[in-house]
This record gives C-alpha cells, structure tokens and sequence, in this order.
C-alpha cells in the first residue's frame, strides 16, 4: 500500500481526505481516492465555512505531530475535502509518527 505522504527536505507533504462536521476530530487511516492516489482520511468537527474546518485540520495535524500550529499549512485544497498540508520538521520524525498515526488510529 502507497503512503500518502512524501518526503522533502524541509519535512512532509501530506494527501487528506476531510469530513467537515465529522461529529469528531480524529483519523480514519489511509484509503484510495477516485484518482488512484493514496490519502489520510481525516474528520473534524468544525464546519466547512469560513476556513474553520481548515484550521481544525491543521490544529489536528500539529497536536498529532508534536509540531507548532506555524509548521502546518495548506498547500492546496482551501476550499475541497481533498487537501495537500505540508508538515515543517524532521522529515524521518514526522514519517515515523505518521506511520504509527495510521498503524494504531487511536
């Protein structure tokens, strides 16, 4: 199974999936999307307006990976459930965490 995340220099990219109003903030684990692409199926519950389920993904992300809120942000995706979010930090750190992220959901 592909991984959706890559690896830079400066850290990860990260490919999710996001249910606005998803009754929780939490992660589904990993599933394929319609293109084929591999993705991290995210819920929060803030809505989809105004950039608040945008900024639950991002508080979500930096508390699962120990990183600041600053070292997470949107690449693309503002306004659709699918998302690109890059991570700042070590990149074999953040993989690491992701892989347990997806390995154990809880």
């Amino acid at each position: 199974m592909a991984f959706p995340w890559r690896y830079s220099a400066e850290g990860v990219a990260v490919a999710l999936r996001v249910t606005p109003r998803g009754g929780r903030d939490d992660f589904d684990g990993i599933e394929t999307d319609a293109g084929g692409r591999s993705v991290l199926k995210v819920r929060v519950k803030a809505i989809a307006e105004g950039g608040e389920a945008n900024r639950a993904v991002i508080k979500l992300l930096s508390k699962a990976l120990k990183v600041p809120q600053a070292n997470v942000r949107l690449l693309s995706g503002v306004t659709s459930r699918s998302k690109q979010i890059a991570v700042d930090g070590d990149p074999k750190r953040l993989g690491e965490m992701l892989h347990k992220l997806v390995a154990d959901p809880a």
